[in-house]
């Protein structure tokens, strides 16, 4: 979404694509959280190639999925050869048709920010339909990254209000009449105003927080972590933030992952999760 306001070009927006993939492989997002503990729990070494075979394993169960977000740090921690099986996983997953949002949560200024745009929404072996980033250096900060992915047709999720005890100082003080998790959503629902049909640029808002901020004008996606084992539960999904409910993407890891080694068994997992949130869509 440009700052500037320009006109998009002729290119199908994230916001469309993504509606499209959830009306018909349901709205779940699942996470790939290669937490050393969990490699060693599926029997795997927590080096190079055991963060292979598990984001391998990963890419067979969840085809069928509409979105998945790997978790960048997991992979990152790896070095080079992280980033090589992260590539890999990335390509895999979009060959599938499934769209992947990079958890990657950039933020930087300048040709900086310019540089995560291009590594994450540009031509790199990396580039995403989405990626996570982070506001809290500016919201005009993220520029780069926006005008890339209108360029590109590409999503970008805004952390507004996550569930983390150390966010309450920052993210719900206030400024001028509205706290900065509102002032975050608030800017993100203006650039969406800008696009004909679904927006594509979302925001983060934890399923566990007790005071989100109002959703009702996003006109874009919400990413909503937390669901399962870190406490939500799918019930509490059901008018966050005022949300219109197809808006809404339940965010799940742990809660699919520790049923895995066994490909069958993570699928059945996706498929009881999914079903527990398809009320979303009314």
């Amino acid at each position: 979404m440009s700052l500037s306001g320009e006109e998009p070009g002729a290119v199908e927006t994230f916001g469309a694509r993504l509606r499209a993939a959830t009306a018909s492989r349901g709205q779940l997002c699942v996470g790939i959280d290669p937490h050393p503990e969990l490699l060693r729990a599926w029997g795997l070494d927590a080096d190079a190639a055991g963060l292979a075979r598990f984001s391998d394993i990963c890419v067979a169960a969840f085809a069928d999925v509409a979105i998945v977000k790997p978790q960048v740090a997991f992979f990152e921690s790896y070095g080079a050869a992280g980033y090589s099986v992260l590539e890999r996983t990335i390509a895999g997953l979009r060959e599938a048709g499934v769209l992947v949002l990079a958890d990657a949560k950039r933020g930087d200024i300048g040709s900086t920010m310019a540089a995560y745009a291009q590594a994450w929404l540009g031509d790199s072996p990396l580039s995403s339909d989405a990626v996570t980033a982070s506001p809290y250096l500016g919201f005009g900060s993220l520029a780069p990254l926006l005008d890339l992915a209108r360029e590109r047709g590409r999503g970008v999720f805004v952390l507004a209000a996550t569930s983390n005890p150390e966010a309450p100082p920052v993210q719900r003080a206030r400024a001028a009449e509205v706290t900065v998790a509102q002032a975050m959503v608030d800017q993100v629902a203006a650039l969406n105003a800008q696009q004909a049909g679904p927006g594509s640029v979302g925001v983060v808002v934890g399923v566990t927080v007790t005071d989100p901020p109002d959703l009702s004008s996003l006109g874009g996606p919400v990413l909503v972590p937390g669901l399962g084992a870190q406490g939500g539960k799918p019930e509490d999904l059901g008018g966050l933030g005022g949300a219109s409910g197809e808006l809404l993407l339940p965010a799940v890891s742990r809660e699919v992952l520790r049923a895995g080694p066994d490909v069958a068994a993570l699928r059945a997992e996706v498929a009881r999760l999914r079903e527990s949130v398809a009320y979303l869509r009314g």
